[in-house]
């Protein structure tokens, strides 16, 4: 058995946490200052993070949960991503985002997730501006990807799903943008505040009782009798169970090596809007949309109820084994989102963007995730393939019921899945994998 668990890197971000800056600022970090025990320990307090210990908390109300965060609450991944919860397939390494596997049990899966985070936001009191189900649409600039949303929607039609097709005025009167050719309307998914929401889960697990400790990175997990300690820089927790809600730095502690693909996306949000802008701009003043080829721009447009009237821009991808982004990474990925965001709002040209980052995704070569128990009482909810927030979710919940010996659709339908298949070895991976993001970013560049 493991005994140990050392992590080889900590989390390092580049760029601000976006959604988490236009929120007010949080209360003082509270610190892990002294060795204290636990029944559970949560590492990581993102969406996998908050969704265990919510799910740990209603299964064992009187049990003594401790979440470790690295930095703080909502300012690593869960405050860089885009902010979709989306409950249909949406398979990132396919043409159209239609799944491999079995699509009807995966989307009530999601569904299971979007439930439960909704009980959430009922619960705690969350803002629902945090939480709204508006729906999101596939955007089609080319006639390629116009064929990619009418395939799509076969295949939701096939699955007894609604979506609605836009046309070309359709998508101006919506976005005030006249880049887009059409676009397919799907309801289901939830738009998030994602800083917001994730702040929220953390007020409200602290009024039931669960100790958050940010800035205390986890360094090491070693076995203590039948607990393992997880040791900070500056106190221990003693459990006898632990879940590692960490993502893609499951391989820093040394689980999958060689199996996990470190990839960063890059995005940048506006300055808020002036009344003079929003006039300009026109459209809805909320709305998502996802590029019909997965390699193209999403794009976001926010109000006031979540953080400012903003836009939000995300494209560019680089793999990168280290797990950090590199500045370079960043600063191409903001001269080429410079120019997405003028072809798409010419009446806004030459506005410079108030915040541009990197965020961390974690990927399987064969798009499963690793939420299992990896060593006697540590359990993994780890690798959400770039569908964080529901995946986080389903992953999270999954981790806390096997950690508390329960049996589940969603325990079920994760330690079922194969393990994730091996890479190509160094150098090759980062520069093969490379080289095909640039190359299918050049095919979908006006998407």
């Amino acid at each position: 058995m493991t005994k140990t668990f050392t992590a080889r890197h900590l989390p390092m971000h580049r760029g601000p946490a976006a959604w988490s800056a236009i929120l007010p600022g949080q209360p003082a970090a509270q610190v892990l200052e002294a060795d204290t025990t636990a029944d559970v320990v949560v590492v990581g307090a993102g969406f996998a993070g908050m969704a265990a210990a919510r799910r740990l908390r209603q299964l064992e109300p009187q049990a003594k949960i401790v979440v470790l965060e690295a930095g703080r609450v909502a300012e690593g991944a869960a405050g860089r991503n885009s902010g979709f919860m989306i409950d249909l397939p949406h398979e990132l390494t396919s043409e159209d985002y239609a799944g491999a596997g079995d699509d009807r049990a995966m989307i009530a899966l999601n569904r299971q997730a979007q439930a439960f985070a909704r009980g959430a936001v009922e619960d705690y009191g969350i803002s629902p501006d945090y939480f709204d189900q508006a729906g999101k649409v596939n955007g089609a600039v080319s006639d390629a990807a116009q064929a990619h949303n009418e395939s799509y929607a076969r295949h939701l039609e096939g699955l007894g799903e609604a979506s609605e097709a836009l046309d070309a005025q359709a998508m101006r009167e919506l976005t005030g943008s006249s880049h887009y050719q059409s676009g397919l309307y799907t309801p289901g998914t939830v738009m998030l505040q994602p800083a917001g929401f994730v702040r929220g889960m953390a007020t409200g697990l602290r009024r039931d009782g669960v100790e958050i400790y940010e800035r205390s990175p986890v360094q090491r997990i070693t076995a203590k009798g039948s607990d393992w300690a997880c040791i900070t820089p500056k106190g221990t927790v003693t459990a006898p169970r632990v879940i590692l809600s960490v993502n893609g730095h499951l391989e820093s502690f040394g689980v999958e090596r060689g199996r996990l693909m470190q990839l960063f996306l890059f995005a940048t949000m506006t300055p808020e809007l002036s009344d003079e802008q929003i006039r300009a701009l026109g459209g809805a003043p909320r709305w998502g949309i996802t590029p019909s080829d997965p390699m193209g721009t999403t794009v976001r447009r926010i109000d006031s109820g979540q953080g400012g009237n903003r836009i939000i821009t995300r494209t560019c991808a680089a793999l990168r084994p280290g797990m950090t982004a590199r500045k370079s990474d960043v600063a191409r990925a903001g001269r080429v989102m410079q120019d997405k965001f003028e072809a798409r709002f010419p009446q806004l040209k030459g506005m410079r963007m108030e915040h541009t980052w990197a965020g961390h995704l974690c990927l399987s070569l064969n798009g499963v995730s690793v939420m299992r128990e990896v060593a006697d009482g540590v359990f993994s909810a780890c690798v959400q393939n770039g569908l964080g927030t529901a995946r986080g979710t389903l992953t999270g919940i999954g981790a806390a019921e096997l950690a508390c010996g329960q049996t589940t659709d969603i325990t079920s339908h994760f330690t079922a899945e194969v393990p994730p298949k091996r890479l190509p070895p160094q150098p090759f991976r980062e520069w093969g994998a490379n080289t095909v993001l640039r190359l299918k970013e050049w095919k979908a560049r006006e998407e």
